[in-house]
């Protein structure tokens, strides 16, 4: 006899003609053999259906015997059950541990992984470093400063003819929740300028600037201003008065001030705002407890304030409002030299504003920020810039539900950073979040060429010079090992 054709009937001897079970069983048992008797019917003809494969591919007969003599044993273990003299307490027993007990175990098994997450969670999130400074309250201070600040900008600029200084706006790392370095803390602000009166501030695209970036020039114009004057306006018109009357008896306009060539100029804008800065400290309530000291800046103001117990280090930018949106052109440079008549397009805020945004729509344990936290102060000493992270979670962030970023799930989350940064290097691209991004918030409000802009890449460098990929990649390599080790508390 074909040993095919035995072992299947060797198999269907074992379904069809089960050992007998005992007497006197009640009437659920009854119904129980009979759903088992047409489960089994049903495993018949799919063994058949499988002896037959079997049977074409010439199965070797030893494996085709290992599948007889397992399903054999799973059909005597069931019959041995229904055996046992007691029979009803077994089958009932297990019908009920069926019924009742299913949805514990699987409530109790997933408990189990959310706690083993957790408890990972719990010691990769400890060994992440936090700012020695309270960033929050850091913050809230910086931010009462530059209220006061405003209030003595507005008094002394009331009626001259220099930028009209606005609220600033907290931009940067440390005031989105995060910083790079533990104690070396820089509280970036950016400070709105309108034009004063008699002047209009035009953008003009710089088109010589390189392909990947977006440079502007702030044009100053003058306005006519003949109506403010014939309604008694102590304000001459720079446009219809002769220049000997305004030479007397007004103060020059801003193109004689700080403008180059019609075109408002940055490094003359640091130069007046930080001697503006040093000026009024004095009068604020600040100045009594606190010490400040100008810091070298060309294109913006910086200072440190020191009280003997804490400093803090404030970068104070300049910018003007691309229309009623979230982009400015700012005066922070993005190359190492940067013409004076230079504002290059800056997403601080709109960044700003998708971490308020992200803030509000994250549960109250979301751990975004300590994964941005972590793999920024990781790449340091390394060629991926704090920038490029941020860029990678910010891309993640929209990707992914809010809920996926708690505790249980942070290993998860900073393997999908750290094979995102990966995945980049190879394809040698990493698209701007903002720039061309369909998927940024509708919420905040952007220039319609901006949003629908063509995006660019922030690693197109790594695909024009071979020398930096290959660095970048030696970098990767040298980050997942001490990524790895962390993870595994082998450092801290």
């Amino acid at each position: 006899m074909d040993p095919v054709v035995f072992l299947f009937a060797l198999l269907q001897g074992l379904i069809q003609y089960p050992p007998p079970v005992a007497d006197g069983l009640d009437e659920e048992t009854h119904w129980r053999m009979e759903a088992r008797a047409k489960y089994l019917e049903w495993e018949r003809l799919r063994l058949e259906q499988e002896v037959e494969q079997l049977s074409q591919k010439k199965m070797p007969h030893l494996q085709l015997l290992a599948v007889a003599v397992l399903l054999a044993l799973e059909v005597g273990n069931v019959a041995g059950n229904e055996d046992d003299n007691d029979g009803n307490d077994v089958v009932n027993g297990a019908a009920l541990a069926e019924k009742n007990n299913d949805n514990d175990v699987a409530n109790v098994v997933q408990e189990e992984d959310n706690n083993v997450d957790d408890c990972v969670g719990q010691d990769i999130m400890e060994r992440i470093q936090w700012p020695a400074q309270d960033l929050q309250r850091v913050c809230e201070w910086i931010t009462d400063l530059m209220d006061n600040y405003t209030i003595y900008f507005e008094h002394v600029l009331s009626y001259s003819f220099y930028p009209v200084l606005h609220r600033p706006i907290g931009v940067g790392s440390a005031f989105e929740g995060w910083s790079p370095r533990e104690q070396d803390v820089v509280y970036r602000v950016l400070i709105p300028m309108t034009p004063p009166r008699g002047h209009s501030f035009h953008l003009e695209l710089d088109s010589e600037g390189q392909r990947h970036v977006r440079n502007f020039r702030v044009r100053v114009q003058l306005e006519c201003t003949c109506t403010r004057q014939q309604q008694g306006e102590n304000m001459l018109c720079f446009l219809h008065n002769p220049k000997e009357e305004l030479r007397s008896n007004q103060d020059p306009s801003l193109l004689d001030t700080l403008c180059t060539d019609s075109y408002l100029d940055v490094q003359k804008t640091a130069c007046w705002f930080q001697q503006l800065v040093k000026a009024i400290w004095p009068a604020l309530p600040q100045s009594h407890n606190w010490h400040l000291t100008l810091l070298p800046s060309t294109r913006s103001c910086q200072f440190k304030v020191t009280n003997g117990e804490e400093s803090f280090r404030i970068e104070m930018l300049f910018g003007v409002r691309r229309g009623d949106s979230a982009i400015f052109v700012s005066s922070q440079p993005r190359e190492a030299y940067t013409l004076s008549t230079t504002w290059p397009e800056s997403y601080a805020v709109a960044e700003a504003e998708f971490f308020k945004y992200i803030a509000r729509q994250a549960p109250p344990d979301s751990l975004h920020l300590k994964c941005l936290q972590f793999f920024s102060r990781l790449v340091l000493g390394f060629s991926f810039s704090t920038y490029t992270m941020k860029t990678i979670v910010m891309h993640l962030l929209v990707a992914m539900p809010a809920s996926s970023w708690s505790r249980g799930h942070l290993r998860e989350r900073l393997m999908d950073i750290r094979d995102s940064l990966h995945i980049c290097l190879r394809q040698k691209c990493l698209q701007h979040f903002i720039v061309g991004n369909r998927r940024f918030p509708q919420d905040i409000n952007l220039p319609p060429d901006v949003r629908m802009g063509r995006t660019y890449n922030l690693f197109h460098h790594l695909a024009q010079q071979l020398a930096a990929h290959t660095q970048a990649r030696r970098d990767y390599r040298v980050l997942h090992k001490t990524f790895k080790r962390i993870a595994l508390g082998e450092v801290n």
